[in-house]
């Protein structure tokens, strides 16, 4: 039986980007990203997870980042240009992205959001994030991510 495809694999069909597709096993509920790592057999430092969160200015913005890692406010604020920065409700995530907790990706949400991307990623050949959905990854060029989302890097991290 064929895979099915997310959003986020036929926008990056559509601008002819190549990737590789992972799907893993799983429940009802988002699992962490380090366990999404073992389950798709991928380096923690590969998997990246994507948050979403509000500046002080009312702005939303999308932080990418390791999922063994932990987003740094005070930096993804400096990154941003905000006095502060704080995580959106987890009930909002769905209204405003498109996505479900667990299942977020940084590319096809309802709305391009600023996005910022940590900045190991540049060094690396590939990055795997959300295909959109629980159980499902994508895995391509951090180069082509970065672009497609019209991103940024930047020191993010605790």
């Amino acid at each position: 039986m064929a895979e099915l495809k997310t959003n986020v694999m036929r926008v990056l069909d559509q601008k002819k980007i190549a990737y590789t597709a992972h799907s893993y096993p799983h429940g009802e509920d988002a699992v962490d990203g380090v366990t999404v790592a073992k389950l798709t057999g991928l380096e923690p430092e590969r998997v990246f997870k994507t948050l979403v969160t509000r500046g002080a200015s009312k702005k939303n913005y999308v932080f990418v980042i390791p999922v063994a890692e932990e987003l740094d406010l005070k930096k993804a604020a400096k990154a941003a240009g905000e006095k502060s920065i704080a995580m959106i409700h987890v009930s909002e995530i769905n209204a405003l992205t498109g996505y479900v907790r667990g299942g977020c990706s940084p590319i096809g949400m309802k709305k391009q959001f600023e996005t910022f991307y940590h900045e190991s990623c540049e060094g690396l050949s590939t990055m795997a994030v959300s295909a959109g959905k629980i159980g499902a990854q994508v895995e391509l060029a951090p180069s082509e991510l970065i672009k497609i989302t019209r991103g940024r890097t930047a020191d993010l991290i605790v």
